[in-house]
């Protein structure tokens, strides 16, 4: 079950740089209010800017990373391809590479 919230406080009052989008910005501002374990981004703005004020990130490919050394899936290139086909999610082939050798595929 998925339940939508929203920060209590504006993201300028909780620290949270002004020069993100809304949607990084309220993401940041509830991670906080949250005192969030993790925070999922994959923008290098928000995630740079999540790090000042303390939150700990990770992206959609350390979660698939992750995913597999859990054996919660058999293979992270195939799911990443995808991403970048249908999503149009941007990676450079050197970081493919690198994921391909951080879960030891080919």
């Amino acid at each position: 079950m998925f339940v939508v919230r929203t920060a209590r406080q504006k993201p300028e009052e909780l620290g949270v740089p002004s020069d993100l989008d809304s949607g990084e910005s309220e993401a940041l501002a509830l991670a906080i209010e949250l005192q969030a374990d993790l925070l999922l981004i994959d923008e290098r703005k928000g995630n740079d800017a999540a790090k000042r004020v303390g939150l700990a990130t990770i992206g959609v490919f350390g979660v698939l990373l992750e995913a597999k050394k859990r054996s919660l899936i058999a293979n992270v290139l195939p799911l990443v391809d995808r991403l970048v086909k249908d999503l149009k999610f941007y990676t450079s082939p050197s970081v493919r590479q690198r994921l391909a050798d951080l879960a030891n595929e080919d």
